[in-house]
């Protein structure tokens, strides 16, 4: 193993139980050396970045939590291994989880009756910091307890916690989550598998109608399940009541599939290969009447049905809300995810040299290039306000789970930040790694260093737990209906004069006098646009009337469907659905930036203020610099300001380049999390033998002479 980097060393040295003291990051500072070319170092007391403070600001307040689980992650034995088979993956990643069940890892989730701590956030913030030991290792650890465990805990009632979960948690009986079928994916309220109550034998019998009906993509499915928590449409007395989850054994204690029950492997998948993905299915298999998770729904001996829920469309998505935890769980470690590829990417970028433009003897730190900051800072950024966003998603996702906050507008909000929060952050992810791995070069593309098996796995986490492109529907559903929800609160005599004057106010934006008006007012004055662009306040009133002139939009262009038969109604909600996504995204970037803007206000240090202030600018800067076109054909944006944007991003780009070892040194990634050459020193052993090597050369009397210099020689005699 290579010789950790000054920065890494530095890293490494802070506890793991307390933030890196003043004098740490003093020392961290002055062992990295100062980067050369154009780049401006800020001279002696200007701005720097307090790394211990930051790291805590981003531990959250699960920080015990965290520190716990990343210490966790560094031991080897929960790492991802490399050149094994499959099979050989699948039995490493079981003997894994069991020793997590050994250590109680997911402990925390359990309320008080059961003997637990009933902290539902610390469960899912250690959750996420195991993506860096081995995303298989996390996301299998994700189906037993966050889906199988949680379904039984959620859906059911005492007698099924009582019966069932201490197995669960103790891995005794492996658990598949089956709710997924390959006919209908996403579409949950239309799953096929039927539980129908026969009132002779007090039994449910479930059945896979046909093949599409099957439940597919399902961890522990192929070999380790010993029962499941199976989705299907309650039929009592001739009535289909919809879905509903069911508990079913699906395997004896030797691993033989039961009588009805028909398992499929799925097979080497892109990713993820340490979990047995497979398909599931049942000809008419006979469970308990009580098997029934019954906490929404239950059913007699005489098959009467009865639920506290009388709405079935209300019921329904109850109960779906209840399993949020999972796209809680996938935004945490998708930030995660993303703060290593950039730790390794952007240490390589400090360390690599390419190129003698600036210097005759010494090649340029890639760091130093725009093009390089261009791709890396950005992402840097947006991965930070995905950070603090999540700690908000967190917050908000223990307060209704723990009982404390919990009532239905609270559950939907939750259900709506999540919606939003987890397409943005695992797209980040996957966009952030992919950008990581080419900055990287061909050393990027080597698995060794981590970065292309990282894609790997994650490339799944777009598509499950609520595929992102249904997942921002559902979001900009919700946001159509807060609009909706405000129209109701005008009178009716009101209610067309407001119509009328927001679509007056839209239409106004379209033409082309009022950004005549926008750009006599900015001629001739570029300094102060480009501190206009600064202010926190334009930041603001940019991206929040983004947002609401989306859903204004969309909302009046899909007026027409009120009052339409049912298929019309849809024909006019398809014409528009690319709009409703793009409102749904212009809503999570306003999440991410006002998380940020929050947590950059709660800092007392004025070093760490302003370093963290200009990382949020690049952020907003740069979601307003992708979305621009629409800004300027909307009005909202002179083209001189227009133009400043893309200057104040390059300019950030240069004042935040001393900064960036800090910034990913607050990630607080430790070498054993790392397990990257290029980021523990190979690179920087490297650059040091070709620099020792050069210096030789030159010193040699006997050298030979570069043809180049022996022209500009002859040239200038």
């Amino acid at each position: 193993m290579t010789a950790p980097t000054a920065r890494t060393t530095a890293t490494a040295a802070q506890s793991t139980t307390a933030p890196a003291s003043a004098a740490q990051a003093a020392e961290t500072r002055r062992r990295v050396p100062a980067p050369t070319g154009p780049i401006p170092v800020p001279p002696s007391g200007a701005p720097r970045l307090d790394v211990g403070l930051v790291t805590e600001m981003l531990l959250g307040d699960w920080a015990d939590v965290r520190r716990a689980a990343r210490e966790s992650a560094r031991r080897p034995e929960l790492h991802r291994p490399e050149d094994v088979t499959v099979a050989e993956h699948r039995a490493r990643v079981l003997e894994q989880m069991h020793l997590l069940a050994a250590e109680e890892m997911s402990h925390r989730m359990l309320p008080e009756s059961l003997g637990g701590p009933n902290d539902n956030g610390g469960n899912v913030a250690a959750f996420a910091e195991l993506v860096v030991a081995d995303p298989s290792l996390q996301i299998k650890a994700g189906v037993q307890w966050g889906l199988f465990t949680s379904a039984i805990l959620q859906l059911g009632t005492a007698e099924h916690h009582e019966r069932w979960i201490p197995d669960a948690m103790s891995l005794k009986t492996p658990g598949a989550f089956a709710m997924t079928e390959i006919g209908h994916g996403s579409d949950v309220q239309s799953l096929a598998t039927t539980a129908t109550y026969d009132p002779e034998t007090e039994e449910w019998v479930i059945r896979t109608p046909f093949r599409a009906a099957w439940k597919d993509y399902l961890g522990n499915a192929a070999l380790h399940a010993r029962a499941a928590t199976v989705f299907a449409r309650l039929i009592t007395r001739g009535v289909d009541h919809g879905v509903h989850c069911f508990y079913v054994p699906v395997r004896d204690e030797d691993g033989n599939l039961l009588p009805g029950v028909r398992s499929e492997d799925d097979g080497p998948k892109g990713g993820l290969n340490g979990i047995d993905n497979g398909r599931l299915a049942f000809d008419d298999v006979r469970i308990p009447r009580t098997n029934l998770l019954n906490r929404y729904g239950d059913v007699a001996p005489d098959g009467t049905y009865t639920s506290p829920i009388d709405s079935p469309g209300r019921r329904f998505f109850t109960m779906l809300g209840t399993l949020v935890q999972g796209r809680v769980s996938l935004d945490g470690s998708a930030n995660r995810a993303a703060q290593l590829a950039l730790h390794i990417a952007i240490t390589y970028a400090s360390q690599r040299r390419q190129f003698t433009g600036a210097s005759a003897t010494e090649e340029t730190v890639l760091l130093d290039y725009q093009s390089h900051l261009a791709r890396l800072l950005p992402k840097l950024a947006a991965t930070y306000a995905g950070a603090f966003a999540h700690e908000e998603l967190l917050h908000a996702f223990d307060d209704v789970f723990s009982g404390r906050g919990d009532s239905p507008e609270a559950r939907e909000d939750l259900e709506t930040l999540a919606a939003a929060l987890k397409p943005t952050s695992t797209r980040l992810a996957l966009d952030t790694i992919q950008e990581c791995r080419e900055a990287c070069g061909g050393q990027g593309f080597l698995a060794e260093n981590r970065l292309v098996g990282l894609h790997q796995d994650l490339d799944v986490y777009a598509t499950f737990e609520g595929d992102n492109t249904v997942l921002l529907q559902l979001v900009s559903k919700r946001l159509l209906a807060d609009y909706t929800g405000e129209l109701r609160s005008i009178d009716r005599a009101g209610i067309g004069r407001y119509i009328a004057q927001r679509a007056e106010t839209l239409s106004r934006r379209h033409t082309p006098w009022n950004r005549l008006v926008q750009s006599a007012a900015d001629a001739g004055r570029p300094r102060r646009s480009s501190e206009s662009l600064r202010l926190p306040e334009f930041q603001e009133q940019m991206l929040s009337e983004r947002a609401r002139v989306k859903v204004e939009e969309v909302a009046l262009a899909l007026r027409p469907a009120a009052g339409k038969e049912p298929a019309e109604a849809a024909a006019i909600v398809n014409k528009h659905q690319v709009e409703l996504l793009d409102a749904a995204r212009a809503h999570a970037d306003l999440v991410r930036w006002r998380a940020f803007s929050s947590a950059v206000g709660a800092v007392a240090d004025d070093g760490t203020r302003a370093v963290l202030t200009d990382l949020r600018d690049l952020f907003g800067l740069t979601v307003i610099h992708d979305d621009l076109a629409w800004f300027l054909l909307d009005g909202m944006m002179s083209l001189q300001r227009g133009r400043t944007v893309a200057r104040d991003i390059r300019r950030l780009l240069w004042r935040l380049r001393p900064h960036a070892l800090d910034l990913v040194a607050a990630f607080d990634l430790q070498p054993e999390h790392v397990r990257a050459p290029i980021a523990l020193g190979a690179e920087r052993e490297r650059q040091a033998e070709a620099a020792a090597h050069a210096r030789s050369e030159r010193a040699r009397a006997d050298a030979p002479i570069s043809e180049k210099a022996l022209k500009r020689t002859h040239r200038k005699g």
